[in-house]
């Protein structure tokens, strides 16, 4: 994963070769390929002290002209949704040549304490705020993503929820355990270790069907050791699957961060799917993943095509229209009137801000699509910066201008 280093560079022109020749190592300097891995993978050279590095990285950068308040997260990883602002800066309403950043608008905020003062504000609702399934906001859209999540757990099926970074995935995810738990349904949930997950070995660890095997294994029997051979696993993963069965319990895998899992990975899923007693499934199976899930699992795709054949796939949409709604469910849970914290022109700005014009090459503006990044996190971390600009400034709501003014704030290095 990238670091906001990398967007900071590019806002300065800085090229990797000119910052590596500014971070001194040994009788000389870093090479260009540490300082790549170090901006695109967050990986450290082990031979010198990464403190020391970054207070090289961040002189270089001050140098160049950064303002020092922002180097408090320059060495924080991006959002993949980040990623998508950072890179198509124009919003729709910027004409057509000029460009306009936007790519602050995901960085993530909290409401200051005299914020929360100003407003009276006792609890930041963007923040931690999950605390049951009455806290989910629930549109059509992601009602019926929910219910495709809770019916396939029960009753069994494939199903991959598709959607972009901060679209709320992994709150479907934990509401569908909530939902599992308080209603004591009897599902067993089997999550394989996902954490530095990637497509193939050279750019992290590949989830293997193995570990799948394996995982299965433990969520069923936490004291049973997984066999070594794959074959024997594969044995043991379906004895335990039956014999659960035939206590009257189902078995649901959730994979998230889908969208890592190599195309062999996938292919076997179709095995794991088809597990079963007589007539009786063992297993079904939830992806959560973001867009480049929906390549991997396209019917185009020869490779995966008896996969495609047997899942469903949902994706979750962005607010849009909606924002005022999911803004409003946002401070009702914290019992607040939102309406004496927004002026109506707010929530107009909001959505057009986050638009952006996508082009596709050709240089004219027929080729020019309007792309919404309307998602809960970047809603969220937009509202929470424009109420921190309202209190800083005295005013005594949320404005329009003051959602368009937070933004340029932000942008102004």
């Amino acid at each position: 994963m990238a670091l906001n280093l990398k967007r900071m560079m590019s806002k300065l022109s800085m090229k990797q070769t000119e910052l590596a020749r500014q971070i001194k190592y040994k009788n000389g300097t870093l090479s260009q390929a540490a300082v790549n891995l170090i901006i695109n993978h967050n990986l450290w050279p082990r031979s010198i002290d990464k403190e020391t590095i970054k207070k090289q990285v961040e002189d270089a950068l001050v140098n160049k002209g950064l303002k020092e308040e922002f180097l408090v997260d320059v060495f924080e990883e991006e959002t993949g949704a980040e990623g998508i602002l950072a890179d198509n800066p124009a919003p729709v309403d910027t004409p057509l040549g000029k460009k306009e950043s936007t790519h602050m608008l995901l960085r993530k905020h909290t409401l200051s304490r005299a914020t929360r003062a100003h407003f009276r504000i006792l609890r930041d609702p963007f923040t931690d705020e999950m605390q049951s399934d009455s806290d989910v906001f629930l549109s059509d859209d992601i009602r019926y993503v929910r219910e495709a999540m809770r019916q396939t757990a029960k009753y069994g099926g494939m199903l991959a929820v598709i959607g972009e970074s901060g679209a709320g995935k992994s709150t479907l995810r934990q509401d569908l355990i909530e939902w599992i738990n308080v209603n004591h349904e009897p599902i067993t949930v089997i999550e394989p270790y996902v954490l530095g997950m990637e497509d193939n070995e050279v750019k992290g660890k590949a989830l293997k069907s193995v570990d799948i095997s394996g995982a299965i294994v433990n969520a069923i029997d936490p004291q049973a050791k997984p066999r070594r051979s794959a074959e024997a696993r594969a044995r043991q993963m379906h004895d335990l699957l039956k014999a659960s069965a035939l206590t009257g319990r189902k078995h649901v895998l959730i994979i998230e961060e889908a969208h890592g899992l190599p195309i062999p990975t996938l292919k076997h899923l179709k095995r794991f799917y088809e597990l079963q007693e007589g007539f009786k499934k063992l297993l079904a199976i939830i992806l959560i993943g973001q867009t480049e899930l929906q390549y991997k699992l396209s019917e185009f795709n020869p490779e995966v095509r008896e996969v495609v054949q047997r899942t469903e796939i949902v994706n979750l949409k962005p607010l849009d229209l909606k924002v005022e709604e999911y803004i409003k469910h946002k401070f009702t849970c914290i019992n607040i009137d939102y309406t004496t914290l927004f002026e109506p022109s707010a929530f107009d700005e909001i959505l057009n801000r986050l638009r952006i014009s996508v082009t596709d090459g050709r240089g004219s503006s027929r080729g020019v699509k309007v792309r919404s990044l309307c998602y809960p996190l970047a809603v969220n971390n937009l509202v929470t910066g424009a109420l921190n600009l309202a209190c800083r400034i005295g005013a005594p709501k949320v404005t329009g201008e003051l959602i368009i003014e937070s933004v340029k704030t932000r942008e102004d290095i």
